[in-house]
């Protein structure tokens, strides 16, 4: 029957070898510790500085809406900002392909990256360096932060304001070619609608050169003229003009109350045409700036003092275990030998 055999850690064992080997330890991360310094300074890694812009994307979609609306029925109000739905869809448009095809044109960032452009992926390697150094999130309190790593302070900052710059440009410009399909779209009906007002006004101008202006104010001053006289050809006289204007009641009563529905239909379209007008030749900030990008006077990248202890640490650790892995094989080595000579 054999005995299992096992390698057993216990403290009184590492702190031996802690006060037998202190010095090698010590020695091993020092030596680490330099290495670290040197390797991680800039002739080495490339320093990066960080830059970054923090917005408020604006709550507004429509400025006719929002500004000529009655108060008890306004839709947006243009000064309020920090809603949840803005934030994410200001994220996802600074993801959007439209925007991060003016980002690289704009900023000429093929150029500044060194990607080449006659490479294989152009794009896919002009991505990934986008990816690296450039990130967009939403901040606890609802805000928008773009933040951007570079290796020249100066062109991480222009950068960082650059992108919320062009933010601005791309979604007004997007709002824009919507307004005008509404304005459009409304500028039509409205027109259409002034036409049939016109139409309506022309019929009614006609029954006017018939005789009949106001079909129920004639018919009752007819009538009461009729009740007054005893002259009977004066009554048959007013009997035919009763009958006359008998005829055109249906007609005018129609165009009559028509017209003035219509013309209500007008009135809301001139508002809704007027807002549409506001909307395409009007612009509001997208945004409300909280913290613009300056030049960053210190790397944010790499952390030497971190990237130092970091090391330190894990190389005396390694070190530390591999001497108790060695210690627990000379043991179970002696332990055979003294076994096999028993």
């Amino acid at each position: 029957m054999t005995e299992k055999k096992s390698i057993d850690f216990n403290f009184v064992d590492v702190i031996a070898l802690v006060g037998k080997y202190f010095w090698h330890l010590i020695i091993i991360t020092l030596v680490a510790a330099i290495a670290a310094a040197i390797f991680s300074g800039p002739s080495f890694i490339t320093p990066r500085y960080k830059a970054n812009v923090i917005f408020y994307p604006t709550t507004i979609q429509s400025i006719g809406n929002a500004m000529f609306t009655d108060l008890n029925k306004r839709e947006a109000d243009p000064l309020a900002f920090g809603e949840e739905e803005e934030a994410e869809n200001a994220l996802q448009l600074l993801n959007s392909s439209k925007l991060q095809e003016r980002i690289i044109n704009n900023l000429n960032l093929m150029e500044h990256y060194g990607i080449d452009s006659n490479s294989e992926s152009p794009r896919f390697d002009l991505a990934e360096t986008m990816q690296d150094n450039i990130e967009f999130k939403r901040t606890r309190h609802l805000a928008v932060e773009i933040t951007v790593l570079d290796e020249d302070p100066v062109k991480a900052a222009e950068i960082a304001n650059g992108i919320a710059e062009i933010y601005d440009t791309v979604k007004t410009e997007i709002q824009h070619q919507v307004a005008l399909e509404a304005l459009k779209i409304v500028e039509d009906q409205y027109t259409a609608k002034a036409e049939e007002v016109m139409d309506l006004r022309s019929q009614l101008k006609e029954l006017a050169d018939s005789g009949v202006t106001n079909y129920e104010e004639q018919s009752r001053a007819i009538a009461d003229e009729i009740a007054k006289t005893s002259d009977n050809q004066r009554r048959k006289k007013l009997m035919a003009e009763q009958k006359k204007l008998g005829r055109y009641a249906g007609e005018f009563t129609y165009l009559n109350e028509t017209l003035i529905l219509e013309l209500e239909n007008l009135s809301q379209l001139r508002k809704r045409y007027e807002k549409a007008k506001v909307d395409v030749e009007k612009t509001l900030p997208q945004k409300f700036i909280l913290t613009s990008a300056d030049v960053p006077e210190k790397k944010a990248k790499p952390i030497r003092s971190l990237i130092v202890i970091t090391v330190a640490v894990a190389t005396g650790l390694l070190a530390l275990f591999i001497l108790l892995i060695s210690h627990q094989f000379k043991v179970m080595k002696n332990r055979n030998k003294l076994e096999t000579e028993a």
